[in-house]
């Protein structure tokens, strides 16, 4: 507890010391692609490795023999098969794609559920939480700059009262989930644009002008021109943010900005893996299908060495 102020001083000397004037601060939440391989299923199947299994995992499983790579996809389909009835939908594929590609969201919250549930229980009440992140720093003055603990907690308070869905002031696992990346989840994306307006909106009614927005991401400090991408922002917000044309963005027009509808990777992916491995062509597939095709599903040492034979033949 005692490293908390001194995080938190030090995540503010950071920011003030990354910002400078030619930088440009990215608000917009975009998902990611499944993976940095190149989609060519005529050459490998390394995409659909790490969009299946998230990089990490797929690395794990080319080091597998082909029999172990099966059986091991055979547990995973168990998985996926969320309603138990011995088939595997798109939109079940797409959630677990979904979750394999935010591992790193769960292995976050599991290091911070380790420092926040004090007592043991299997929830992470708000006073355990206020305790383990705040404590004694409340009773000191805050800093000279106008930041303040105070406000900050309060704020904190307002997004776990919003992912605390039923009302107990208690979270489990997945409530502290939303509470720690409310980004990831469709109803907390109203507190993510709240706290998005509230950072940028600096004369206090309740919108986003002209100057509040480049301000956010821009600070010109003496500078005599421009960079380009500035005046590329003012006509954003002029032709595009500002939608109804009345110089502000409200609630509505700043969703659109930071949260867009992006192209869905992980309903394509899992569209795509249905389709390839669909061998009685019914929409969804049987556990049998999917091992049938692991291939396409995971790696192993078969398709490593395979790969490897290839890379040699063209050196």
């Amino acid at each position: 507890m005692e490293l908390r102020p001194f995080i938190m001083c030090f995540a503010l000397c950071v920011v003030y010391a990354t910002s400078k004037p030619t930088e440009k601060k990215d608000r917009v939440h975009h998902d990611e692609p499944l993976s940095n391989r190149e989609h060519d299923d005529s050459e490998n199947f390394d995409y659909d490795h790490e969009a299946f299994l998230g990089h990490e995992e797929a690395k794990t499983f080319d080091q597998l023999t082909p029999e172990e790579s099966k059986e091991r996809l055979g547990m995973l389909v168990e998985r996926i098969d969320e309603d138990k009835d011995g088939y595997v939908t798109v939109e079940e594929m797409k959630r677990w794609i979904k979750h394999s590609q935010k591992r790193w969201i769960y292995d976050d919250v599991d290091r911070q559920w380790k420092s926040h549930d004090l007592n043991g229980d299997g929830v992470v009440s708000w006073e355990e939480y206020k305790n383990a992140t705040y404590g004694y720093i409340l009773d000191d003055p805050d800093p000279d700059d106008g930041f303040s603990y105070r406000q900050m907690m309060n704020r904190d308070e307002r997004r776990f009262k919003m992912a605390d869905q039923d009302n107990d002031l208690k979270a489990n696992k997945e409530e502290f989930t939303a509470f720690l990346h409310p980004e990831e989840y469709d109803h907390m994306k109203d507190i993510v644009v709240l706290e998005t307006m509230e950072d940028i909106d600096k004369n206090g009614d309740g919108l986003i002008d002209l100057d509040e927005y480049i301000g956010d991401m821009y600070n010109q400090e003496g500078d005599a021109i421009e960079p380009e991408w500035v005046k590329t922002e003012r006509e954003q917000f002029t032709e595009f943010r500002d939608k109804n044309k009345d110089g502000k963005m409200d609630k509505e027009e700043t969703r659109d900005w930071i949260l867009p509808t992006d192209y869905d990777h992980a309903e394509a992916e899992a569209k795509h893996l249905v389709y390839e491995s669909d061998a009685d062509k019914d929409g969804q597939l049987t556990k049998a299908e999917i091992v049938d095709k692991y291939d396409l599903f995971v790696g192993s040492q078969a398709t490593d060495f395979g790969e490897a034979l290839t890379r040699h033949d063209e050196f």
